[in-house]
């Protein structure tokens, strides 16, 4: 893999990459699956950290942001993008498919992180009890209600919203004592839904960051699922199944890295999470 630097960035533009995108770090987690399944692949990846986090805001700003970050991973020559981003999934893509991308790009193509999840998650559970920790809007959405209904209708799902994970762990703080009990909190309000939940979902794309930390409250009996697995799974599917798509996207085994915020402190956050160094490039 190779981490293209700002000097050499305006090389890489118009190449295929695929982007990938999130309000903060959380789509590392997606993006690191999407790296070691996909190794040959060039991505492109996008955090909104100075307007993280999206979970608490409305359909509208929600919608307004990741267009702006779709536009913009678009401009930059890419034909297919990631909403690595639960909230963005739940609140934007639908009306960008529907409404967008057939009067602006109706040849590229961007898809979410909700569907392949929806449909995955239902086969690992034994009790047909099923627990989501995700982020207000999410929740909000009911959409993995609605998607669980297409794919696993036998199922039972529990949601929980928790407000103030993504900030903490932007931050940096969720391992505090207050991040702790918070964890603890909200986990036990999940947990007490059901006595027969054996599977979480973490649908947000922050959450496997602090998988160990909310490990700490989760009966052995009850298995952790992180998204990125699966969404890596799923678009190797999807490109197989879409040679159309596959051959716009360039192989040169390259990345790099766009924030909003401040670069050196989204370097810092990255490598804790991608076990490896990143140079990113402010975008206003």
């Amino acid at each position: 893999m190779i981490v293209i630097s700002s000097n050499n960035f305006c090389n890489f533009d118009h190449m295929g990459a695929i982007g990938v995108f999130d309000s903060g770090y959380g789509g590392l987690t997606i993006l690191k699956s999407l790296i070691e399944k996909m190794p040959q692949y060039n991505f492109i990846y996008y955090g909104d950290n100075e307007r993280a986090p999206y979970g608490t805001r409305s359909f509208e700003e929600v919608y307004e942001f990741t267009l702006e970050a779709v536009q913009k991973l678009f401009e930059h020559g890419c034909p297919l993008v990631i909403l690595a981003c639960n909230t963005a999934s739940a609140k934007a893509l639908r009306t960008i498919q529907q409404k967008y991308l057939p009067v602006h790009a109706p040849t590229n193509r961007v898809l979410g992180v909700i569907r392949p999840s929806a449909e995955i998650v239902g086969e690992l559970s034994r009790t047909h009890h099923i627990g989501l920790l995700a982020t207000e809007g999410t929740v909000r959405s009911n959409s993995y209600a609605l998607e669980l209904e297409k794919f696993s209708p036998h199922i039972e799902l529990f949601q929980h919203a928790c407000p103030g994970w993504v900030s903490m762990i932007e931050e940096g703080i969720i391992n505090s004592p207050e991040g702790l009990a918070k964890i603890k909190e909200d986990v036990e309000q999940l947990l007490n839904q059901s006595e027969q939940i054996d599977t979480i979902l973490l649908a947000c794309t922050h959450y496997p960051i602090i998988k160990h930390l909310i490990g700490q409250f989760v009966p052995e009996s009850v298995t952790l699922v992180s998204q990125g697995e699966i969404v890596a799974e799923s678009l190797i599917d999807y490109l197989n199944r879409h040679s159309e798509i596959d051959e716009k996207l360039e192989k040169n085994s390259e990345v790099v890295y766009y924030t909003s915020g401040d670069p050196l402190l989204f370097d810092q956050q990255a490598e804790k999470i991608l076990q490896f160094k990143t140079k990113a490039i402010h975008m206003e």
